[in-house]
């Protein structure tokens, strides 16, 4: 008789799968920024401290997955969807500028077009903002995000009647 196997969990292992991507694409982000220099400023230093704080709480959450640490690890994925949406408008608005410079008379449909395909690329920090959000999608019903009732709880019993 053969011995029974554990079902396999797919949601299990799809979420390990994402957690993965997750830190692969934040520790492939922050080589291209070094490589880069891509810190010059505070504005351009701030994504690098965010993609650390990424595989921080990836490896954390990956160890331990508790409720602190999913909550943590969801608070870091959405600064990363609001640093993506940022950085495309720094990114941008920095073309903006560089075109006005180059020709001041220059407005509208051609000024957007060249601001967007410029010498700094306009929708790079998207690639943020899309970590942010796989990571999101990683902790939709995570597990450790359920809460038992108290009635629940092992050891605990509730009188039907003393309930509010």
């Amino acid at each position: 008789m053969a011995a029974e196997r554990a079902p396999f969990d797919v949601v299990a292992a799809l979420r390990r799968v994402l957690l993965a991507l997750v830190a692969f694409g934040a520790a492939g982000l922050v080589a291209e920024l070094v490589l880069l220099e891509h810190y010059e400023s505070a504005w351009q230093f701030t994504p690098l401290v965010l993609l650390v704080a990424v595989l921080v709480a990836a490896a954390l959450v990956a160890r331990r997955p508790s409720l602190a640490s999913v909550r943590f690890f969801q608070a870091v994925m959405v600064l990363c969807v609001a640093s993506g949406l940022l950085g495309v408008f720094l990114h941008y608005e920095g073309n903006v500028e560089f075109e006005l410079e180059r020709e001041p008379l220059m407005r509208g449909l051609a000024l957007f077009w060249e601001a967007m395909r410029g010498a700094t690329p306009a929708l790079a920090p998207g690639a943020m903002a899309q970590l942010g959000l796989l990571g999101l999608v990683y902790t939709y019903r995570h597990p450790a995000l359920r809460r038992v009732p108290p009635a629940q709880s092992p050891g605990i019993t509730i009188d039907p009647s003393e309930r509010p």
